[in-house]
């Protein structure tokens, strides 16, 4: 399976049948037991996989929703009929994006994702005020870690899947357990623990706290900044969709921190000092974006991801 190569060049993983099965039963164990899926990701990524693997597990036939010409409410209505008219239980993987596109108005979209008994939700960070607009409005939500090399999501709402381990050294989260690949192809073989890319850390509830990918960390005047920080607090300030913030060269900061925002309403814009502010009294001074600019949509690498590059670049 190859990762989406969001930083530096993609991979090549190997992943054992022992590793992908033990992600399904564990899947189904903290769920509430085998269900009917419904297919709403491409399979050329792991999550897209591991909905495959679950409905083989569970002896189901899953759904499919046609993404040929990208993600409506109305098709994946329309896909999710038929298998949330069979018995027993029902689950989907979605991708913030797509929850998104649902509970953006009250129609047959998300009178759909209310009838699922979980859906699972990973690929990218979530906007906390999107999680809680979907739970509010009756959606099943279950955040999920996890990549390519640990067969998909294996921490759900913080906590990790049975037989998981999860710990941090040096603020870098690691994972062991029956998920984890063989190791990259033509490459290193995994060991007991794999030290993933990403820093985190721990709530006072017990919980993992996924901050970002290490590389993505912005150092601006000797303090170093997760952008995922800088996203929550702009994502959770009326009027913002969504949130990219990134690290720009800057010869006397070294870096300085830029945002780009997705607004609601583009007629209606966010008052800029106000986003500003919201970071500076979350975080710190230290991390106010120096520059916000307004995107229609922030550009995809992978499912769900985005690509930060990208949004670099589109500051010039």
């Amino acid at each position: 399976m190859g990762t989406s190569g969001s930083t530096g060049e993609p991979k090549t993983v190997l992943l054992s049948a022992s590793a992908l099965v033990a992600s399904a039963e564990l899947t189904h164990a903290r769920l509430g037991g085998p269900g009917t899926w419904l297919l709403a990701l491409p399979t050329t990524h792991i999550a897209g996989i591991q909905v495959l693997v679950r409905s083989i597990v569970a002896g189901t036939r899953p759904g499919v929703l046609d993404l040929a010409d990208g993600f409506r409410a109305s098709g994946f209505a329309a896909a999710a009929r038929s298998v949330l008219a069979g018995p027993g239980r029902h689950y989907t993987a979605l991708v913030p994006t797509q929850l998104a596109r649902l509970v953006a108005t009250d129609g047959p979209g998300l009178a759909a994702a209310r009838g699922f008994d979980a859906v699972l939700l990973g690929g990218a960070a979530a906007p906390p005020a999107l999680l809680d607009r979907a739970r509010a409005l009756g959606v099943r939500v279950v955040t999920t870690y996890g990549m390519s090399e640990t067969s998909g999501g294996c921490v759900y709402d913080g906590l990790p899947l049975d037989g998981v381990h999860v710990r941090l050294v040096g603020g870098r989260i690691e994972v062991r357990g029956p998920v984890l690949a063989l190791g990259y192809q033509g490459g290193e073989r995994f060991g007991e623990w794999f030290r993933t890319g990403d820093l985190g850390r721990i709530r006072p509830d017990g919980t993992l706290e996924v901050l970002g990918r290490a590389d993505d960390v912005i150092i601006s005047g000797g303090e170093n900044v997760a952008p995922a920080l800088v996203e929550r607090a702009l994502t959770a300030q009326r009027g913002v969709r969504e949130a990219c913030a990134v690290g720009l060269p800057d010869p006397e900061w070294g870096q300085v921190v830029a945002a780009a925002v997705v607004p609601e309403d583009p007629g209606h814009l966010p008052d800029v000092d106000a986003l500003r502010a919201a970071v500076g009294d979350t975080i710190g001074r230290f991390a106010i974006p120096k520059r916000v600019i307004f995107v229609s949509e922030l550009p995809l690498r992978g499912p769900g991801k985005v690509d930060r590059r990208a949004v670099a670049g589109s500051f010039g």
